[in-house]
Parts: C-alpha cells; structure tokens; sequence
C-alpha cells in the first residue's frame, strides 16, 4: 500500500540521496543493499517480522482521538500512537527489521548512533532479543540531558560511548558510529535510525517505517470513512514522519513535517553532502556544516533525510518550524488537555498545530505521537518545575 516513489539504482530521490561513501565502504553498501532485497522479498523474513512487531513490539499501535483539544481549537484531532510500542518509540519498528537483517547477513556486532536515545534504547533492545553485540553511540550533550536512555542501554547490555567532537550531540554521534563501521565492516552491522545516510538506508529504513502509514490509512478510514485532511509529524532525519507519509501521499491529504527553529534543513538549508547523502543541510558559504539546536535531543541535526527534501522539492510536503517557547507550550497542552505526555520531538508538532488552528477549522488531523515523554520529564522538570510549584502556591 506504500505509496511513495522508488528510488532510482543509484539510490536517488530526484536529486538527493544517493551514495558518497570511501571507496572501502562501497562494498559493504552493496552487500547491504542486495541483503535487504533479498530479505523484503522473502516471505519467511516479512513474516518473522510482522510477528515481532506484533507479539514483542506491540502492534499495530491505536489510534486515539483528542476529543478536549479538539474541541478547544476547532479541528478534529487524531493521534496515532507510536509511543505505546515497546520501548517507547517508532524506532523499534525500523530496528527489529534491521537486527533480524544482521543475523541474517551473519553479523555479530551490532552498531547504532543516538540522538534522544530512543533509537539507541531500541538498538540495545533488538541486540539483546536477538543475541548481538551492541555499541550505541551518543553526542556526550545528549549523555547527560538524556540519562536515563543512557542507563537503559547499558542495563540492556549496550556499551555506550559518548561523542566529544563538533557539538557533541547527533551528527557528531553518527560521525563516530560511520567510523566505526568503515574500521570494523567484516563483522559489524551499522543499524541507522533515520531515512539518512548512503543508499540503501533511506529506502530501507522508510520501508521498515511504513507500516505505520498501511496501519493508520486503514484505521482513519474505517474510524471517519475517509482520509484525513491533513497528515503531521516531526522531522529531524524524518524517518517517522516518512513512515506515516507513506500511507497518504497518494491522497489528497496535506502532508506537514514540522522541524525545529533551530535546525530547520529543509526551511533554511541548501543542498549538501553529509553523511553518505545529498540533502538539505545547513551550511555556510564555505560549504561547513552549521550547528543545529533544539531543545529536543532527537530533532538536533542539520540535515535530513533526502526523500523529504524530494517531497519538499516537488511541493509535496511542507516543512514549517516552530521555536522552543512554542514547543514547551506545546508539551503542557497535550499533557493538560488529554493527559497524554509527548516526547519532545512530537511536541513540535502540538505546537504547530495549536498555532495554525485557526487555518484548519473543522479539518481531520492526523499526527502522528511519535514517542512518550518519560524521557524528557527530567529536563522539563528543570525548566517547568519552578513555575509549576508557583502556580500551585
């Protein structure tokens, strides 16, 4: 049912992706990319899958309708709950599908970069189910804002490494990871979380992703008999947002990525190479990588992934930002209004929601709750515990 477009042999999306890897990881792509062909067309491989996703992940994940805040902005507001998965995320949806891939290519060694730590905490999980070694690493800026990720991982058996080049936070965390991998290709699997870096992975991974959008077409059908007007989710790499994209880009329904002010690629960037991929990427004149900021761990990186700078480039997809005052009011209304505590990287899109309400009145929106936020409850703790304990004297 995925409706999106194939990417060409070379691995572009129009023209972005594709593979600017060192010639010594050239082969290891390939095989990667053979590997994966093979596997989606196998039976036995999509079967086993569907069963993890299904009796070990949780799926499929619900749909959960917002009745007070839709009532409060005038639309109706549809949640589809990836937050409720194991672990906490969308992620394990990609990473279940690459770890039974590595045993499948006879990897031992497991490796992963993390931002929030989701993707890491899904990594380490997957490894441990399956019986791989796992080395997750980490910006050492997101170590500490995220600790709790961090001691998941290593409860899960994960060695965690933290990155102390650059910023110290995503892109410097996949820097680490790709070198890692170009030093130790023969017996490590280099499991990306995101629909970025050289092909195959932004294919593959939105491949892995797109059982949220089969999932949610169905349920928003039979639940409203039709597709909803609009389809949102956050954007840092993309890969949730591409995941539930993928079930409505053949409709009519706007699609709407949000990103963060502070690391908005497709809003502010030019077209670039990082990380084995033509995307949109912020950077300088001299063709440096900027920094990105956000207030979310998950959203902290300065490119994303190229099939969202295609949707992008053909007016598919839109790509606003919103700042990180509007995304801390967005993290308190969804919490007040329907009891429900977002990560901070869907959060984003609460709040882009709650300011172009206006526009949307009596429209269906479909967002997609890409993860829970008991990881971010501690740093928010900190920037809204002492208004909180003012507001109850």
């Amino acid at each position: 049912m995925n409706g999106l477009s194939e990417p060409s042999k070379d691995g572009r999306f129009g023209d972005f992706g594709g593979r600017f890897v060192p010639e010594t990881l050239v082969p290891a792509c390939l095989e990667l990319e053979q590997a994966f062909h093979e596997a989606w067309t196998d039976t036995s491989f999509r079967a086993e899958l569907t069963r993890l996703q299904r009796d070990y992940a949780g799926r499929p994940s619900i749909l959960t309708e917002c009745h007070n805040l839709s009532r409060q902005l005038g639309i109706r507001l549809i949640l589809k709950r990836e937050d409720l998965n194991h672990t906490g995320s969308h992620k394990i949806n990609n990473v279940l599908g690459q770890a039974l891939l590595a045993k499948r290519m006879g990897k031992k060694r497991f490796i992963a970069e993390t931002g929030a730590g989701q993707h890491g905490v899904a990594s380490a999980t997957a490894a441990a189910l399956l019986g791989l070694d796992c080395k997750v690493y980490m910006g050492a800026v997101d170590v500490e804002r995220q600790a709790l990720n961090v001691f998941r991982m290593r409860l899960l058996g994960a060695e965690v490494e933290a990155a102390q080049s650059g910023s110290r936070t995503l892109k410097d965390a996949v820097n680490e990871a790709m070198r890692d991998w170009v030093a130790s290709v023969e017996h490590s699997y280099y499991c990306i979380g995101s629909v970025m870096g050289p092909h195959p992975y932004p294919y593959m991974v939105r491949q892995f992703q797109s059982v949220i959008g089969d999932e949610a077409r169905q349920q928003v059908r039979e639940l409203t008999g039709g597709d909803p007007d609009v389809v949102t989710a956050c954007v840092g790499g993309g890969s949730n947002a591409i995941g539930i994209f993928s079930g409505f880009v053949d409709t009519h329904a706007r699609l709407v990525g949000v990103e963060p002010a502070g690391g908005a690629a497709v809003g502010r960037g030019v077209p670039g190479v990082v990380h084995g991929m033509k995307s949109f990427l912020l950077q300088n004149e001299e063709g440096q990588v900027l920094e990105a900021h956000s207030i979310s761990a998950g959203l902290d990186y300065p490119g994303v992934g190229p099939e969202h700078s295609y949707l992008a480039s053909i007016r598919r997809a839109e790509y606003p930002s919103v700042t990180d005052a509007e995304v801390i009011a967005g993290f308190q209304l969804l919490s007040r209004s329907e009891g429900i505590i977002p990560a901070l990287e869907c959060a984003h899109v609460v709040a882009w929601i709650a300011r172009e309400a206006h526009a949307m009145q009596g429209q269906t929106v479909l967002m997609n709750l890409s993860g829970r936020g008991d990881k971010d409850v501690a740093q928010m703790m900190t920037l809204l515990g002492p208004a909180l304990d003012a507001a109850r004297q």
